[in-house]
């Protein structure tokens, strides 16, 4: 059988007997992948440190029979992000950054553009701390690479476009909504402001997450939003996400003014 390689983000491990562990891991070309990495507990020498969460890899693995599991022959550790392990609000981030993606992802479908998300918000957490801009940037993007972003500038069912004031918020009903269109009891209202800052956002490169300074306001109401949005594409509670609300998470020291 014909070894293949690809760069990775390691997303998980699990113990299996007493010496292997089964390995989750995300790869750009591949996307969502899991393998085998036999005696991986017992001996370090071909993987070491380098099946750890959040590390980037270079991983070496052969096919098995269709539908099993990869044998993993090697692991070549490129980044252990190890700065995410003594910051506990970057690392919880992180978790959640992670299974959010599993979320998106479909096992052996290309998924490049996802990875370098992926990629990228882990590279940020790891160097500059935690934030909910992060946090926020990454939910935003990860609906709209998937095709289901609410309808933020204007109406999901009239379509007018909203000039200031507070809107109604209403994910069944596709987003943001005037109040002719509104249900009489929305759950969340938002200010016009909120939204022209994350339809902003929206424009930005995806792989930046660095620089961002969004208000208290527009923190709020657009995580309420982007939750809101991902809960219909889980089909289980994200233990991640219980995590994270556990974790009080606050601006790294170098993004307060």
């Amino acid at each position: 059988m014909r070894t293949q390689q690809a760069e990775a983000i390691i997303l998980r491990h699990t113990p299996y007997g007493e010496a292997d562990l089964v390995v989750s891991f995300f790869t750009s070309e591949h996307g969502l992948m899991k393998g085998f990495a036999r005696n991986a507990r017992r001996s370090r020498k071909r993987f070491g440190p380098a099946l750890e969460s959040f590390a980037q890899v270079v991983m070496h693995w052969t096919q098995r029979t269709r539908g099993e599991l990869l044998e993993l022959k090697e692991a070549e550790l490129v980044d252990l992000r190890g700065g995410l392990r003594t910051n506990l609000e970057a690392l919880a981030l992180a978790g959640y950054g992670v299974e959010l993606s599993e979320v998106f992802a479909v096992e052996g479908v290309d998924h490049a553009t996802e990875y370098r998300l992926l990629r990228s918000y882990l590279d940020h957490l790891q160097k500059q701390g935690a934030s909910r801009e992060a946090r926020l940037l990454m939910e935003l993007r990860l609906l709209q690479l998937s095709g289901t972003i609410p309808h933020i500038l204007h109406c999901a069912e009239c379509y007018a476009v909203f000039r200031d004031g507070e809107v109604a918020f209403e994910v069944e009903k596709g987003g943001s909504l005037c109040d002719a269109c509104a249900s009489r009891f929305p759950d969340l209202r938002v200010h016009v402001a909120t939204l022209g800052s994350l339809s902003r956002c929206l424009q930005t490169r995806l792989e930046v997450f660095d620089d961002f300074r969004l208000s208290e306001q527009t923190l709020e109401e657009g995580l309420r939003m982007t939750r809101a949005a991902l809960a219909p594409h889980f089909s289980r509670p994200l233990k991640s996400l219980e995590f994270l609300d556990n974790v009080h998470v606050v601006d790294a020291p170098q993004n307060k003014s």
